[in-house]
């Protein structure tokens, strides 16, 4: 899929920042930007598509770090020249089918 290699690219080449959110969500949460990196390296997969998000653009990555912790991280379209991390977190599975379905009930 050409959009996520261009988002693991855009991770990989450091054309990336957090959004004020992702940083407090990040202390918040115990991940590092270590962890983000690798999870977007770590054959990460778009679980959920937002292409008419309000604030822009937007997709849900699915990434294990190195050490094996899912992470859930929503980035902007790779078309911007510095991508954007919104937001990231670790799945709730009350809230999740196998990491990748988001539960309606």
């Amino acid at each position: 899929m050409k959009e996520l290699e261009q988002i693991q690219d855009k991770i990989r080449w450091r054309q990336y920042e957090f959004s004020k959110h992702a940083v407090d969500q990040s202390l918040v949460r115990g991940i590092t930007v270590a962890e983000v990196e690798q999870a977007t390296r770590n054959q990460p997969t778009i679980v959920e598509d937002y292409p008419q998000d309000k604030y822009g653009p937007s997709c849900l990555l699915l990434g294990f770090t190195d050490a094996g912790r899912p992470l859930h991280i929503q980035v902007s379209y790779p078309s911007r020249p510095v991508l954007k991390i919104i937001t990231m977190y670790e799945p709730d599975l009350r809230e999740w089918i196998g990491l990748r379905i988001r539960r309606s009930d």
